[in-house]
């Protein structure tokens, strides 16, 4: 019992680490998007990671049968294609608060979807006290700086897709979980399917070679931190804690990304961080620790 505390309480701190090097990661590509287009940072950011993963551990994954391979392949197409191609395209068609409120609900997302494919399974009411309370602040943190909210349509309905499919990204990430693989092997090879599918894009987008010449150093830094320690690192660490905590109790820590998001901003980017953004933030931080109070109630193993 004491050895499943501590693999629960290891899979609670690489999810807390995943999210607050994620929740910084707006920073980085703000400052690449003077250098690089959107999908040449998604491209390359995935490939060195990719390349990392490599490095650290050059073995090779043995996969047992076809279906192994085709939950891999789905992972790379949902979490490392899908998902953030919608959510980049999204950002070009409606307002970042927009889609930063929207994505947010992605565990919700993931409670729905678990519900699919575990009929008659029930998440405990705590789950969705903490993610009304954790809403209200994403809330107050995004339209802070809008004075009047705006719908945009099309762009608004891509981020609810994007939520959906980082929720089914997740479930897969905890069904690979159960085949026992190495998680830093199983991560690297579903990097390798992203990257597959991210060439067609590549070619038919005409996306242009970049010219590394002319890139600043500062550009260099940044590209190097989202490809090592937010892409490589942090989807090791986060496939993890999947493993260790379950789809949906990870996918819990998602609320903090616009909070560290602000936090971070305010603190390297010189923006205004207001007392409306304050208080959202502690209601997000609220909502996620009363979210997990349903773990006390229920283990999360039993819905997944």
């Amino acid at each position: 019992m004491k050895k499943i505390e501590n693999h629960k309480l290891y899979g609670h701190l690489a999810a807390l680490f995943t999210v607050g090097i994620w929740g910084m990661t707006f920073i980085s590509t703000k400052i690449l998007l003077n250098d690089f287009t959107p999908f040449q940072i998604l491209f390359l950011r995935f490939l060195l990671g990719y390349l990392l993963l490599w490095l650290v551990s050059p073995k090779l994954l043995k996969v047992k049968d076809k279906k192994e391979e085709g939950f891999f392949a789905l992972a790379g197409l949902l979490g490392i294609v899908l998902y953030y191609f919608l959510e980049n395209l999204a950002l070009t068609l409606t307002h970042a608060s927009n889609v930063g409120i929207i994505v947010s609900v992605a565990p919700f997302f993931t409670v729905l979807l678990a519900k699919v494919v575990t009929p008659g399974k029930q998440v405990n009411r705590w789950f969705y006290i903490g993610f009304l309370v954790s809403l209200s602040g994403i809330i107050l943190i995004s339209l802070s700086s809008l004075s009047v909210l705006e719908i945009h349509p099309v762009g608004d309905l891509l981020s609810v897709l994007a939520a959906a499919i980082w929720a089914g990204y997740s479930l897969v990430t905890k069904k690979i979980s159960s085949f026992g693989h190495n998680v830093l092997l199983g991560t690297r090879r579903t990097f390798f399917y992203g990257l597959l599918f991210m060439l067609p894009v590549l070619l038919v987008t005409g996306t242009p070679m970049v010219n590394f010449s002319k890139i600043s150093g500062m550009s260099l830094l940044n590209l190097l931190f989202l490809g090592v320690v937010a892409s490589a690192i942090c989807f090791v660490t986060w496939n993890y804690s999947v493993s260790k905590l379950g789809a949906v109790q990870a996918s819990v820590y998602i609320y903090a990304v616009p909070a560290i998001t602000v936090v971070t901003s305010a603190l390297f980017l010189g923006e205004a961080f207001t007392p409306i953004i304050a208080l959202g933030t502690v209601l997000t931080t609220v909502g996620l620790f009363v979210s997990e109070r349903s773990s006390d109630k229920e283990s999360e193993q039993e819905i997944l």
